[in-house]
């Protein structure tokens, strides 16, 4: 079953077009720069191709994704018909979703209601899907959520310590984020580490520019380090991730800023990014570090003892682990982070294979053998996640 996998932002959109059952990706890409000039960069037969055309707005882009696919020279298919479903990633469900959904309008207006828990990224995902509807009417579309893996966690684990009145009226709490990545990644560490997933204690560590850690017990999210918005928990590549509450209003005063500005700091302007100001790219920090820059060292340093807190935390929350996952950006690919992230939970009885520890973007278990608790390098895939939600929404509603 084809697939065509679409992850739309405000001026971009992203796709892929993969075979269900042979996990095959046939053809991918991103149009960038929507409502300006416009550039397309498209994927297919090994090759690569980009072209600058106008993209006033997301209709025409998936449209003109719809011409590269079946293009007698470039695509991948005879014709649209051999699109079977669309999978579309939903940042924000909020309550209402816990689980991948078939698009209907009420499905849609249930989106929109939750558009102020995500007001930069809930519309910018429903104008891709009114554009797909447009463009392939007679396919099903589905809305695979970033929070819905999350939706499992425990009222003690998702509500803040303020008036119950926020919740009641506006929603505040925890939602968590990183959900399909999370849930993707949590089941492939059951497979590789031997373990009954609906049986199973896991910690499954997000760790990319953006970065999030979960707890999952028995094939569950109990706990997750984002909140209400993805600016809480880890330090990230621009995120603060948790800080006092306090701060805002102290240096709103002191710098004589509104708290939009001061979010937009906190969000843009932050993480090891603000710490260190060399990168927000942990590969920079290292390399700053090596040459003796001593606020890269302690950027990193700052990020990596949070991820060690987050990993002893949610061992106890959990009760005990059984495996823990590292994912993403530098869980996959960053040997030094990893080695600093590894010797902060060597009190779990967890040591390094530095052979292990040289790869890039490959499974592989990260601890020795001899370890107490297995640590596995186990690369994401958020896109074929999405692709196997729809795929198994669309037969099951057959």
């Amino acid at each position: 079953m084809n697939i065509l996998v679409v992850n739309c932002g405000s001026s971009s959109l992203k796709f892929q077009l993969i075979d269900s059952e042979t996990e095959q990706v046939s053809a991918s890409g991103n149009c960038e720069r929507i409502g300006l000039d416009g550039k397309i960069t498209y994927k297919a037969h090994g090759d690569k191709f980009v072209t600058e055309t106008d993209l006033p707005e997301h209709g025409i882009a998936i449209k003109k994704v719809l011409e590269l696919l079946v293009d007698k020279e470039r695509g991948v298919i005879n014709s649209l018909d051999e699109i079977h479903a669309v999978g579309h990633r939903m940042v924000h469900g909020g309550e209402k979703f816990s689980s991948s959904v078939v698009i209907t309008e009420d499905v849609i207006k249930d989106i929109e209601s939750c558009n102020d828990l995500a007001p930069l990224h809930n519309p910018a995902n429903i104008l891709g899907v009114r554009a797909c509807q447009e463009a392939m009417p007679g396919v099903k579309h589905v809305a695979v959520f970033d929070t819905a893996f999350h939706q499992t966690m425990p009222a003690k684990a998702y509500l803040y310590g303020l008036p119950k009145e926020y919740y009641e009226k506006y929603g505040v709490r925890r939602y968590g984020f990183h959900g399909t990545s999370h849930s993707f990644v949590s089941k492939r560490l059951a497979e590789l580490a031997g373990l009954d997933y609906n049986n199973s204690k896991m910690i499954v560590c997000h760790i990319g520019s953006g970065a999030s850690i979960s707890a999952i017990k028995d094939g569950k999210s109990i706990d997750t380090s984002m909140g209400m918005t993805p600016l809480e928990g880890l330090v990230m590549g621009t995120r603060s991730g948790d800080i006092d509450p306090a701060i805002i209003e102290f240096i709103c005063q002191k710098e004589n800023i509104s708290v939009s500005e001061m979010t937009t700091i906190l969000n843009k302007k932050s993480g090891v990014l603000g710490l260190s100001g060399v990168s927000n790219d942990f590969r920079d920090l290292v390399d700053a570090r090596e040459s003796g820059n001593k606020d890269a060292a302690n950027a990193l340093d700052v990020l990596v003892y949070r991820i060690v807190k987050y990993i002893g935390a949610y061992y106890m929350a959990l009760g005990g682990v059984d495996a823990i996952a590292l994912t993403a950006g530098a869980g996959e690919n960053n040997k030094e982070v990893r080695e600093m992230i590894m010797e902060g939970i060597s009190a779990l009885g967890v040591k390094i294979d530095e052979k292990a520890n040289q790869t890039r973007g490959e499974e592989i278990l990260l601890s020795t053998k001899d370890s107490k608790v297995p640590v596995w390098i186990v690369p994401t895939n958020e896109e074929l996640a999405i692709c196997q939600e729809t795929a198994e929404l669309v037969k099951n509603q057959k």
